[in-house]
């Protein structure tokens, strides 16, 4: 049978587009027709964390919904644009492939970087002419201030570190975390032998200790080549595995958790752990 050529079937992205247009359409969602720019983003955010979360538990079916919803997510939002002539979603992705091309020429074009050290420092310098214009205050101000704590000191220091304001290797790190250690007991230390004065001094000395320890921890992880947020997520996840073991462990022998001794839980913990290294 010959396939019907005249008429072929929309592509996934139109009917994706056409799906959001009569959504926000005369007889569409009440819901959809009330969104703008800002409220399209605060769920966009939300969804990239969902997306992350699915990417780190592996499960690929979770991955490909989730992807699905920050798409839908991204066609919405240039979809609100398009209505009030500024750009559509063709110009997003065509400026986009026209900045990633001149961001590449190590792929595309002449340049000889070939490490990924040096792909960064070419990729800085590219972006830094292409700021020549319009130059910003700091190299720092393009990070968003709404970024998640962890996430933003990574980019902070990344970013400082391309001017070369940086530490010359991990070891050089691993002192800085020691010196905010004490730092940090030192604070804490102060804070139990005399509260009042303590709090006159500075209240916040104690916190503001831990977040500089906290901060130096995010450059041993970029030295050491791993995304401190990645490497949160799987300890937590870890110790969660672990505590739902030993809730679980609880309840098959009738008891709740919080209703046994200190020594019990930390017996329950190491068999958690020895039943998680059996796994793998």
């Amino acid at each position: 049978m010959e396939k019907n050529i005249t008429n072929p079937p929309p592509s996934p992205f139109k009917a994706l587009a056409d799906l959001i247009r009569s959504l926000r359409g005369e007889n569409g969602c009440p819901w959809d027709k009330q969104q703008t720019p800002s409220t399209i983003g605060r769920y966009l955010v939300e969804e990239v964390h969902e997306l992350v979360e699915a990417i780190e538990t592996g499960d690929a079916k979770a991955v490909c919904e989730e992807l699905g919803d920050v798409l839908f997510h991204v066609f919405f939002l240039s979809h609100l644009f398009e209505e009030t002539g500024q750009f559509d979603i063709k110009d997003v992705a065509k400026n986009n492939t026209v900045k990633m091309i001149r961001r590449h020429p190590h792929v595309f074009g002449d340049s000889q970087a070939k490490t990924t050290d040096d792909i960064r420092a070419q990729w800085h310098r590219i972006k830094q002419q292409e700021q020549q214009e319009d130059p910003p205050k700091s190299v720092l101000d393009s990070i968003p201030a709404g970024l998640p704590a962890l996430m933003r000191a990574y980019r902070i220091s990344e970013r400082a570190a391309a001017t070369g304001f940086d530490w010359d290797n991990i070891g050089e790190v691993f002192k800085k975390v020691k010196e905010e250690w004490s730092e940090f007991q030192d604070a804490l230390n102060d804070k139990k032998q005399d509260p009042e004065k303590a709090e006159k001094n500075h209240p916040d000395d104690v916190m503001l200790e831990f977040g500089d320890l906290i901060f130096t921890l995010t450059n041993v992880a970029r030295f050491a080549r791993f995304h401190p947020e990645t490497a949160t997520a799987a300890a937590t996840r870890k110790f969660e595995h672990r505590f739902k073991w030993m809730e679980q462990a609880a309840a098959d022998n009738g008891y709740a958790l919080e209703d046994l001794e200190r020594a019990e839980m930390e017996r329950l913990w190491k068999k958690a752990k020895d039943a998680e290294r059996k796994r793998r």
